[in-house]
Parts: C-alpha cells; sequence; structure tokens
C-alpha cells in the first residue's frame, strides 16, 4: 500500500497518518524533555538553586539519553514501534509528574535524570517510518519526522512561560510542566490506538539477538566494540562534571566508583556482544545476509557532528548575541531562535535532497557547508552588523539540521531488522557530540568552540569517504524462511 499511494503532507490517511502521528509523538518527547528550560529561572527561585545546581539539572537532564537511545533502539526492534513509543510516552510521564510535584533539588534531580529516558524517542519513530515509505520517499519522510517533532523544544520555549504567567503564582511553572505530562500520558493512547507497526499484508522483521548488535565480519565486530567506547567515555565525562573536580554533586568516592562501574559495564557489553556474533561468525554469512557496518560508524561520526553541535549551539547562542551585541538576554534569545526555527525546513529539506540527489553525495556536500559555516561563525565578533551574524547563523543552522536529515535518509536503509538498534547508536552519537562540545565550550571562548565543531565536521567528511552509496536491495528473513528483498535504491 505504501508504494503506491503518492507522498501528501496534507493526507491524514495511510502512510501519511502513520507519519504525522508518529512526529506528533517526537514532538511531545521532546516538549516534555525540555519543559523545564523556558522556566528554569522560576525554578531556581521558587527552590532556592544555586547556579551550580542548575547546570547540573541542565547536565542531568542528558545523562540517561545515551544509553537510553540504545536500549530503546533494541526494544523497538524487538517488540515494535507502536508499543515502545506508547510505553514511553506513558511512563516519562511519571517523573514529569514527580519533577512538577518536587519539594527539594533531590526530588529535582531525581525526576530530572529520569526524564532523560524521553529523549529516547526519536529512534523508535525512525523504525517506524522505515516501515511505512519506500526508499524514494525515507528521506523526505523521515526528515519531515526529525525536523517536526524536534520542533518541539522550541515549542516548550514559545508556550511553557505564558502557560505560567496566566495561570500566576509560584506554582504557576508546576501547573506548565504537570500539562506537558498529561499531554504525554494522553497521547499515548491515542498512538496505540491509530497506529500499526507495518502495512496490512507487510512482515516486521526481528533481530536474532535482543541485547546485541549483529555484525557481519569480525572486522566489522572490531569495529563495533570500538564505536561504543566513545559513548561509555561521554558518561564518564558527565560524571566528571558532576564530580569535586566540577560542578561537586557527588563526592570523589562516588565518582570513582561510577567510573568504575561504566568499566565493568563495557567490558560486559562487549563480552555480550563478542559471545552474540562470534556464535554466527563462526561460519562466513552468505554475501546476500552481510551489511557493512562501517555505514553505521560514518553515520555515527556524521550526527556526532550535526546533532552534537545544534543541542549545544542551541544552548549557548542566546548567551553569545547577548555578550557580543551587548543585547538583553529576551532580544538575544529571540534574534538566536532563528538557529531553532530552521529545523522545519531544513531537516525534510536535508532528506529530500537525499532521496533526489543521492544519499552520499548530499552528505558531501552539506558536511562541507557546515564545516564552513561554523568557521564563519568563528570569526562574528562586535564589528558585524546583527542581521548579518543572524544570518550566518541560519545559514550554518540550515546545513547542521539538513545534513541531521540526510543522515537518517540512510540509516532505515543499511539493515531493516536492526533499523532501531542502528537508530540508537547514531542517535546517541548526537548526545555523545553535544557533551564533548559543551564541555569544551566550557574550558575555550567562543571563537575556538566554534572552530572546534568545524574541525571536527572536516573529520567527517574525510570519514565520509570511506561510505559506500546504498544501492540495490538488502535480504531479509520471515519466519518461514522465505527470503524477502527491499529497494534500497
Amino acid at each position: 500500500m505504501s508504494r503506491v499511494e503518492r507522498f501528501n503532507f496534507f493526507s491524514f490517511s495511510g502512510k501519511m497518518k502513520i507519519l504525522h502521528f508518529s512526529w506528533m509523538a517526537f514532538f511531545i518527547t521532546f516538549l516534555v524533555w525540555f519543559n523545564h528550560a523556558p522556566m528554569i529561572q522560576a525554578i531556581a527561585n521558587e527552590l532556592d538553586l544555586t547556579k551550580a545546581e542548575i547546570k547540573t539539572l541542565l547536565i542531568l537532564n542528558v545523562a540517561l539519553t545515551i544509553p537510553a537511545r540504545i536500549v530503546i533502539g533494541m526494544l523497538t526492534d524487538r517488540f515494535g514501534p507502536r508499543l515502545i513509543y506508547t510505553a514511553l510516552l506513558a511512563l516519562c510521564s511519571i517523573p514529569c509528574f514527580t519533577f512538577a510535584l518536587a519539594e527539594s533539588y533531590t526530588q529535582l534531580a531525581l525526576s530530572r535524570f529520569l526524564l532523560g529516558f524521553i529523549g529516547a524517542g526519536f529512534v523508535i519513530g525512525i523504525r517506524m517510518v522505515s516501515e511505512w515509505f519506500p526508499h524514494h520517499e525515507l528521506g523526505t519522510a523521515e526528515g519531515i519526522y526529525g525536523g517536526w517533532g524536534n520542533f518541539g523544544s522550541a515549542a516548550a520555549a514559545m508556550s511553557l512561560p505564558t502557560i505560567a504567567l496566566l495561570i500566576g503564582g509560584d506554582n504557576g511553572w508546576r501547573y506548565a510542566v504537570a500539562l506537558t505530562g498529561l499531554i504525554s500520558l494522553i497521547f499515548s493512547f491515542i498512538y496505540y490506538t491509530n497506529v500499526s507497526d507495518t502495512p496490512k499484508g507487510s512482515t516486521y522483521f526481528k533481530p536474532k539477538n535482543l541485547g546485541a548488535m549483529e555484525v557481519s565480519s569480525k572486522s566489522d565486530l572490531f569495529l563495533l566494540l570500538l564505536m561504543k567506547i566513545p559513548m561509555y567515555a561521554a558518561l564518564g565525562l558527565l560524571t566528571w562534571k558532576l564530580s569535586p573536580n566540577s560542578v561537586a554533586m557527588i563526592s570523589t568516592t562516588v565518582a570513582y566508583t561510577i567510573y568504575g562501574l561504566l568499566t565493568a559495564l563495557y567490558l560486559y557489553d562487549s563480552f555480550h556482544v563478542y559471545r552474540v556474533n562470534m556464535k554466527q561468525l563462526a561460519h562466513p554469512l552468505p554475501a546476500l545476509h552481510r551489511y557493512q557496518f562501517k555505514q553505521v560508524a560514518v553515520l555515527n561520526i556524521l550526527y556526532f557532528a550535526t546533532f552534537g553541535s545544534e543541542l549545544a549551539v542551541v544552548s549557548m547562542l542566546p548567551l553569545f548575541f547577548a555578550e557580543v551585541f551587548d543585547l538583553n538576554m529576551l532580544y538575544a534569545g529571540l534574534l538566536a531562535s532563528a538557529y531553532a526555527f530552521m529545523n522545519l525546513l531544513s531537516r525534510p529539506g536535508g532528506g529530500w535532497l537525499s532521496d533526489n540527489y543521492g544519499r552520499k553525495p548530499t552528505l558531501l556536500v552539506l558536511t562541507a557547508g557546515l564545516a564552513v559555516g561554523y568557521f564563519v561563525m568563528g570569526m562574528i565578533d562586535s564589528s558585524w552588523p546583527i542581521f548579518l551574524a543572524v544570518l550566518t547563523a541560519m545559514t550554518c543552522s540550515f546545513f547542521v539540521q539538513s545534513g541531521e536529515g540526510a543522515v537518517f535518509a540512510v540509516v532505515p536503509l543499511i539493515k531493516r531488522r536492526l533499523t532501531g538498534q542502528i537508530a540508537g547508536m547514531t542517535g546517541a552519537y548526537g548526545n555523545v557530540g553535544a557533551v564533548v562540545y559543551l564541555t569544551v565550550l566550557s574550558i575555550v571562548d567562543y571563537h575556538t568552540f566554534f572552530y572546534f565543531i568545524g574541525a571536527t565536521a572536516i573529520v567527517g567528511f574525510v570519514t565520509l569517504l570511506f561510505m559506500e552509496e546504498p544501492r540495490g536491495q538488502m535480504a531479509e528473513v520471515q519466519d518461514d524462511g522465505t527470503v524477502v528483498m527491499i529497494d534500497v535504491a
């Protein structure tokens, strides 16, 4: 059905219905995930939070998202996006409500930490959309899903402070936050009753193993284990930021305990991946059933530079404009919002370009543009006209967010039954990038920060040269042993 139905954004039936309900679900996850950010000052005033405690809340909000995207990706591949999105929206409403009811910093911190799990919702829809759209529409569909859903953070910034003010009083922020939890809970039921994992008659292919990504060769196994290290290292970096060396939320003993647990977890994870894959690699896989993990590794690095830089820049751009051009924070925030607003068109645009002009050529152009964009942003100073600085930020944003769309135009074309796991790992690398970039920002000036992002984009461009354009078909096997060929180009 999805292969003959015309792509019409304004339709609300068939595959378009699935796309709309999925970007709405993603929109709500970002609405909930960032519901505290625009009201953080009111929260701090009521509960008498220090600047260090505020910064810690921001760190805790992203800490759990890195492992959560891996776990959610695996669960999605095994149990289907319909059930997992429903469960995520419903369960994450609980810490949202506890955050709204918090009377102490400890309650705030624990709730915020658990809410990081909802940031993993993105990977669920990637698998859902890939089941419903053919390869020549997949980039556009995934771009709309990502771009319109990602706008949930901007919607939180625009609407929640107004809602809090309309309610009035010290508890206004509590009602606004609780409202997002209620929306998440209600929509979980709406989503479950209105979508299905695949079009009628199609097979939902599942991985052979729930807890470990399958690879096709021993060299790919080594690369997979290598690519897992930065994710654990990012969690170690977050621990360092919470230790006495930074905001001092946890003691040195607790920090070293976490370091030890992360090391042990990586070793266990690696052993499990090795054990699962060596069984199936005992005999060479038929060429028909292989995929190249280097494709995943390249996409991870590109998403590190694209989404990672977006998360970092969105958080610092208002302050950057305020300090460089001596503006008040309200005006600076409005100017900086132009960077985030580009998501509505840029991410779908990147997917559309990928559909029409090739996956690898599109990524090469967008990654080069991203690098140039950040190097130019590093040159902005007070001598620039403000309009030119904003135009530069918007142009750079176009390449960043279009690049995100182009990355996830490729993710579903690697191995269908592993799409959730691949999307989870690639998505987690975006959060790893944000952690690294924000850490760099804390120790260098703004200009060096932008130059550093540009340099990592160049690294991404070089690794992209090793990616192969998806071609032909990929094979999946039904439960009865029948081989199904799926077009990827």
